[in-house]
């Protein structure tokens, strides 16, 4: 059983796909919900102060190496697009924004997005972390119910 969580919590902190795989595998593997959100939650959550203090400082620097470089910038200019994206969406709240962005499940929406987006915008820490949060929280649900959904209209057509 342990080997099971222990992968969920390992594919939620992967980028791109976060949460929004874990749950699905988690679902998948017969993993009860609550504790299944509660891994997958906890490893996606836990790059986001990394990231917030350190990831745009590492991309603005991996973006001037000659060979690696390309990689570097590709990250730095998703990162920036979501902050664009973001500030455009800021009459209603740049952390209700931030919230909504991360709570979208799909891939590149999730919590490594959002805090790349927050730390090149510059947000505050503690608002960041309360935003993405609560939108890993969202993708969560929505994934869980989504995987429900698709299983028992997958067995009643057995």
């Amino acid at each position: 059983m342990f080997k099971k969580y222990l992968k969920v919590f390992l594919i939620s902190m992967l980028p791109l796909v976060e949460l929004r795989l874990a749950m699905p595998y988690a679902k998948v593997l017969g993993l009860p919900f609550f504790s299944a959100l509660a891994v997958a939650m906890v490893g996606n959550l836990i790059p986001v102060p990394i990231i917030f203090y350190l990831a745009h400082k590492v991309l603005i620097f991996g973006a001037e190496l000659k060979y690696l470089g390309f990689i570097f910038r590709f990250f730095l200019d998703k990162g920036e697009a979501a902050g664009q994206k973001l500030q455009k969406k800021s009459h209603y709240g740049l952390y209700i924004a931030l919230y909504l962005f991360v709570a979208i499940p799909l891939p590149g929406t999730g919590a490594w997005t959002g805090t790349l987006a927050s730390s090149i915008l510059q947000l505050d820490f503690r608002k960041t972390i309360l935003a993405v949060s609560l939108g890993v929280l969202t993708a969560g649900l929505i994934m869980w119910a989504a995987t429900t959904g698709i299983l028992a209209l997958g067995t009643a057509f057995n």
